[in-house]
C-alpha cells in the first residue's frame, strides 16, 4: 500500500525537490510536474510508481514519455506559438508586462498578450481555452504562496481590498482619498489589494506604494502625475513611471487585473501583478482573499455588482469569515444611490451587520478596520 505522505508536494517547481521525492520514496502521486527539462536528468522512470501524476510543459525523452504514458501518467507539452506562458511559475510584474512599451508604438507584452486573447475570447479554440485555464490555474498557484493561507481558509497577509471606479481622473478627490487610505493602511501593517487597472485601483496601489514615505511626499506624485489625469491621455503612463525616479523604495501591493479589460493599461505600482484572462475567476478570488476588509470608493456598474457579490460572501461567510464592508463618500453610497441603507436593510440581524462602514475621512475608515477585526464562522 503507498501511503500519502509519501507524496510532499501538490506542484513541483524546481528539479531538486522533484529528484529529492523520487530517490528518497520512488513514488510520484497526485502531483504536477511544472515545466522543466528533464531529458539531461538520470531519472529511471520504469522503477518510479505513478499515481495520478500530470507533466505540464515539460521536456522529456521520447522513451521516457512511452513509460510515463504506460504507467497513466498525463503529458501536456510545451505550447509554442503563445505571446504567453500557461506553465508560470510566479506572478508577473510591471517590468515584464511593459516590456517593449512605447506611448507612440506599444510593442509591450501586456498588449500582445491582450491582441492575441481578443482574436477568439468569445469562442476559443479548445487548445487556447485549455492554455488559458492552466495558466489562470499557475496564477491561482502563486496567489496561494504569495498571501500565505492557513487550514481556516485565513491569509497570512492581512489583505485589504479597494473598489471603485475605472475612470476616475487622478485629480479627482476620491482618487486621492483612496490613495491616502491605502497608505495609511499600509503603514499599519495590511497589504493592499486592487483590480489592478486605472482609476480607483490605480489610486490604492499608488498609495499603498508610498506607505514607506510621508503624506507630503504622496502629494509631490499626485503633483508628477495630474499631468495625464485620465488613462487614455497621451503621458499617463510615462508621468506614472516617473515617480519611481523621485520614490525608489516603495512598499508592496498585489494588483488582480484581466485582459477582458485589457483595453485598460494595468497600473504600475503594485509590486505583484495576477493577471487573469477569465474575469469571473478575477472578481470572486480578489474579494475573497480580503478578509481584513474592501473599501468601496465611488465607482459605477462594475462597484455596484462587485458590493453586492461582496455581500453575498459576508452573508454567507463563504470563505469562513465575516469581514469589513467600508464604504469612501457618504454623498455617493448614502444620497446619490442609498446603496448603504439598502446594504443595512439586507445585513440587518447577521454576523456582518457590525462590519458596514459609511465615511469621507481615510483616517476613520483606516480606525474602522483596525478595530474591527475578521470573525470566523461558528457553525452551529
Amino acid at each position: 500500500m503507498i501511503q500519502q505522505s509519501y507524496f510532499n508536494e501538490r506542484l513541483f517547481k524546481t528539479q531538486e525537490s522533484l529528484l529529492e521525492t523520487i530517490n528518497t520514496y520512488h513514488v510520484l502521486q497526485n502531483c504536477s510536474i511544472l515545466e522543466m527539462d528533464l531529458k539531461s536528468l538520470d531519472i529511471q522512470w520504469s522503477s518510479v510508481f505513478l499515481r495520478n501524476v500530470i507533466f505540464l510543459g515539460c521536456e522529456l525523452a521520447e522513451s521516457d514519455q512511452a513509460i510515463i504514458r504506460s504507467k497513466g501518467g498525463l503529458i501536456i507539452p510545451p505550447n509554442e506559438g503563445l505571446p504567453y506562458n500557461p506553465y508560470r511559475r510566479e506572478l508577473y510584474t510591471c517590468r515584464e508586462l511593459l516590456d517593449g512599451y512605447n506611448e507612440l508604438d506599444d510593442q509591450s507584452l501586456d498588449l500582445k498578450i491582450y491582441k492575441h486573447f481578443s482574436v477568439s475570447r468569445y469562442n476559443p479554440h479548445i487548445i487556447e481555452a485549455l492554455s488559458q485555464r492552466i495558466h489562470d490555474h499557475a496564477i491561482d498557484d502563486s496567489l496561494r504562496e504569495l498571501v500565505g493561507y492557513d487550514d481556516t481558509g485565513m491569509t497570512g497577509l492581512k489583505c485589504v481590498g479597494f473598489m471603485g471606479g475605472h475612470g476616475k481622473l487622478r485629480t479627482d478627490p476620491f482618487y486621492r482619498k483612496t490613495a491616502h487610505t491605502a497608505r495609511l493602511l499600509g503603514k499599519e501593517g495590511y497589504f493592499i489589494i486592487s483590480g489592478g487597472g486605472p482609476g480607483i485601483m490605480e489610486a490604492a496601489n499608488l498609495g499603498a506604494y508610498f506607505a514607506n514615505y510621508e503624506a507630503e511626499d504622496l502629494e509631490k506624485a499626485f503633483k508628477i502625475m495630474e499631468v495625464a489625469p485620465h488613462y487614455t491621455d497621451a503621458g499617463f503612463i510615462q508621468s506614472a513611471l516617473d515617480v519611481f525616479e523621485y520614490y525608489p523604495e516603495g512598499a508592496e501591493s498585489l494588483a488582480i487585473p484581466t485582459w477582458f479589460y485589457g483595453h485598460e493599461p494595468s497600473n504600475v505600482f503594485a509590486s505583484h501583478i495576477a493577471k487573469y484572462f477569465s474575469n469571473s475567476i478575477r472578481e470572486d478570488t480578489l474579494l475573497a482573499l480580503c478578509h481584513h476588509g474592501v473599501v468601496f470608493a465611488p465607482g459605477s456598474a462594475g462597484t455596484t455588482q462587485e458590493i453586492f457579490q461582496d455581500a453575498a460572501q459576508n452573508h454567507y461567510a463563504t470563505f469562513g469569515y465575516y469581514s469589513p464592508m467600508v464604504f469612501l463618500g457618504k454623498e455617493r453610497y448614502e444620497i446619490e444611490t442609498s446603496l448603504f441603507p439598502v446594504l443595512k436593510q439586507l445585513a440587518y440581524n447577521e454576523p456582518y451587520y457590525k462590519f458596514l462602514y459609511l465615511s469621507d475621512e481615510p483616517e476613520e475608515i483606516v480606525d474602522f478596520i483596525l478595530n474591527n477585526p475578521p470573525e470566523q464562522k461558528v457553525d452551529k
